[in-house]
């Protein structure tokens, strides 16, 4: 199978985006992880597919797959690059579109300057939606991990993600703690660990442990699910300032039933062909 795609980042956070509107793909897991294998395929935190909409209101479909071949419901870098993706390619003229994702839809825009808004919509904080289980939709909420007592934020972006504020973002251990929460039993569909380092009330550090591909250089979602959990916190006041080490995000939140606003970049990096 010979298999056309191009390389984007959003901030670091890298992907392998397909079109699934000019030529046919059906790719089992097995595939999908050789695709994002950074030895022996493109490489890539994800793999964005795009498809013709379903749903008779919106423009696309976005269907995220991590690099472990599993499905997943959102994924906000992914979201600005699907953008671009579909401008480059002629798809579409609009500057902001309707995309249905396994979430349900989201509105993203192409801002004059290049970057992208994404309206990813109101955050979840009840524990049934996750899942969590036992969780209470405090902003809050205790998390025994391998013995070590933790407080956790859980809440979700359109995917799970437990925020925890840590000290020294560089010294926080992701490496060793991100796998126990990512798998933890009160997340029975796994989740997204954050680390968040608070440096004032409109400006954080943040390092993401990411389900199904373990720490990327940035991830879109996880940053919106930190600024969530800190302006509930009382540590923040939007909009906030989200750096990574792959680049700088701009989240603003309004409160409870709001949406949450993403603004960064999107960058294609090359264009080529695979043969699975």
């Amino acid at each position: 199978m010979l298999l056309k795609f191009t390389k984007m980042h959003g901030a670091g956070n890298d992907f392998v985006v397909l079109d699934g509107i000019r030529q046919r793909i059906s790719l089992s897991q097995e595939q999908m992880r050789l695709l994002a294998d950074r030895h022996f395929g493109v490489g890539c935190d994800q793999i964005l597919l795009v498809e013709k909409a379903h749903d008779a209101s919106a423009d696309f479909r976005y269907r995220i797959f991590n690099a472990d071949g599993g499905e997943v419901e959102q994924c906000g870098n992914g979201a600005r690059c699907f953008v671009h993706f579909v401008h480059d390619q002629k798809l579409t003229g609009k500057p902001e579109i309707v995309v249905e994702t396994k979430n349900g839809l989201i509105r993203p825009r192409l801002e004059e300057d290049g970057r992208v808004t994404v309206n990813m919509g109101a955050p979840v904080f009840d524990a049934a939606r996750l899942p969590f289980t036992d969780g209470t939709g405090a902003a809050s909420e205790p998390l025994d991990v391998s013995g070590r007592m933790l407080t956790i934020s859980a809440l979700s972006m359109g995917n799970p993600h437990a925020v925890l504020v840590v000290e020294d973002i560089e010294s926080a251990a992701v490496g060793e703690i991100g796998p126990l929460i990512e798998r933890h039993p009160r997340f029975p569909k796994r989740v997204n660990a954050g680390f968040m380092q608070v440096m004032d009330r409109q400006s954080v550090r943040l390092r993401v442990y990411e389900r199904g591909s373990g720490e990327t250089l940035s991830c879109g979602t996880g940053a919106c699910a930190a600024v969530v959990a800190g302006i509930r916190l009382g540590l923040l006041d939007s909009p906030v300032t989200v750096a990574t080490h792959g680049g700088t995000l701009i989240i603003a939140w309004g409160g409870e039933d709001t949406p949450v606003l993403m603004t960064g970049p999107a960058i294609s990096v090359f264009s080529g062909e695979i043969n699975l």
